[in-house]
């Protein structure tokens, strides 16, 4: 790669572990920063083991914060995401799932960023919509790991403490990359120069994870929620961008 390509890929491997250290939002532009000197279908390769072992560092820091009751109503969905991309991978651009998921990510942190904070009970956590969520965000991440987003959806109207959210943001993730190296490793993603890129890149994402926890740590909750949804409403932009571009140059 260039110089700017590895300045891209440093980034995108601070991006994900900042966001293994508690900042979930903040890994959906760890693909898209990398498609700008690689194909999206590389860059994806690239990533999957800097967030595998990132998963590591997370799960360390917050497994025992996690909501296990949310993880057990998305699991099943998010796993049949995954097969359902792997047999459609041949099929299915890439820059239409990255329109979807921009357009669902826009629409989610505008509502949130205009509405009134809400005066009544979390929402309750319900198989239905977990299992519906779950499903998008398992596709998404299969296909370009931007699965946060639709995850957020769900997740994110149960107003979790900041260290709940955190972790099962990290166990749901770290299962979701892990059921994800069958089909990845079947398509030919985890090649040895892909894997020789993501070995350079690790060290650098399992800083960021320190970091990250120690921001999340830090942050009162008013302040946590707020930076994850503008940076999801920064993220949704430039997926939306990218997606449609990529369509209208197909």
């Amino acid at each position: 790669m260039t110089a700017t390509g590895w300045a891209l890929a440093v980034i995108a491997a601070i991006a994900v572990g900042l966001a293994k250290g508690g900042l979930s939002m903040v890994a959906v532009l760890s693909v898209p920063l990398l498609s700008l000197v690689m194909s999206p279908v590389q860059a994806a390769g690239v990533l999957l083991p800097v967030y595998i072992v990132s998963d590591i560092g997370g799960l360390i820091a917050y497994w025992r914060h996690a909501n296990w009751r949310v993880l057990a109503r998305m699991w099943p969905g998010a796993i049949a995401g995954i097969v359902f991309g792997w047999l459609t991978a041949s099929i299915v651009p890439v820059a239409g799932v990255e329109l979807i998921v921009g357009l669902i990510g826009l629409t989610f942190a505008l509502t949130a960023l205009l509405r009134r904070p809400p005066d009544g009970p979390p929402r309750p956590a319900r198989w239905g919509a977990g299992s519906f969520w779950g499903g998008i965000a398992g596709y998404t991440s299969f296909v370009s790991h931007s699965g946060a987003a639709p995850y957020q959806v769900y997740v994110q109207p149960l107003r979790l403490e900041p260290l709940i959210y955190a972790g099962t943001t990290t166990v749901f993730f770290a299962v979701v990359n892990a059921v994800k190296l069958i089909p990845y490793a079947a398509l030919g993603q985890l090649s040895p120069a892909n894997l020789g890129v993501a070995a350079i890149l690790t060290p650098v994402a399992l800083f960021a994870v320190w970091l990250g926890v120690r921001l999340v740590k830090m942050m009162p909750q008013r302040a946590f929620y707020l930076f994850i949804t503008w940076a999801l409403l920064l993220v949704s932009i430039r997926l939306i961008w990218q997606g449609g571009a990529g369509l209208l140059a197909g």
